[in-house]
């Protein structure tokens, strides 16, 4: 069974938010100094490479990492290559079969990679995720950092997803995806008390 590996990889050179703490590592024991065996130490954003987004990132009274149901994260998705430049539109979504419990991917045509950053990145609508959420959809991903642009101090889209109960994925790596149906493992870190989780997130195929 075909696996597609749909993480960003974490190193010293991964693109963060700019201001965010970026990722490092540091050895604290090494088989060539002589020890026996290697040891280290990561210091890294919990929203660097690919994570979800915990509802805390942006409500105070959100469900935090280590409560999130995983149900959401586990399941059939399909992966949709939108035609908008900027930003996935109601347009986007127009024909679509939209069904409750759906896992929907995004493939974007400005994604962001692990090792380049672009402030133009293409983000959710928030008339979009409107649509999303009536559908009862159960969870959405970007292959960029955030489903709001650069700009926004809003945060518009993810309340709206998050108040549909809808789970959110960001800066997966859809380059070599095609659009179709696919099997999603993406399960977060189960990190007591945090605004987000890095994971590992893979499409099988469909038996």
């Amino acid at each position: 069974m075909r696996i597609w590996d749909i993480s960003q990889t974490l190193r010293e050179d991964t693109v963060v938010w700019p201001g965010d703490t970026p990722f490092s590592r540091r050895w604290v024991m090494r088989l060539d100094e002589g020890m026996s065996c290697n040891v280290s130490t990561i210091t890294m954003s919990v929203h660097c490479a690919t994570h979800a987004d915990a509802p805390y990132h942006f409500e105070a009274d959100g469900r935090k990492a280590d409560e999130m149901a995983l149900e959401a994260y586990l399941g059939p998705c399909r992966v949709i290559a939108i035609a908008s430049e900027d930003c996935v539109r109601p347009s986007d979504l127009a024909g679509l079969p939209l069904n409750g419990g759906e896992r929907l991917l995004f493939k974007t045509r400005r994604p962001c990679t692990a090792t380049s950053w672009r402030d133009d990145f293409a983000y959710m609508s928030v008339e979009a995720a409107e649509i999303l959420a009536r559908a009862g959809v159960r969870l959405v991903g970007l292959d960029t950092p955030s489903m709001d642009p650069m700009t926004s101090k809003t945060m518009a889209a993810h309340h709206v997803l998050c108040r549909a109960g809808i789970a959110l994925l960001e800066n997966l790596d859809l380059a070599a995806v095609a659009p179709g149906e696919y099997e999603l493992i993406a399960l977060p870190l189960k990190i007591g008390g945090s605004d987000s989780a890095p994971l590992r997130a893979i499409l099988r195929e469909m038996r």
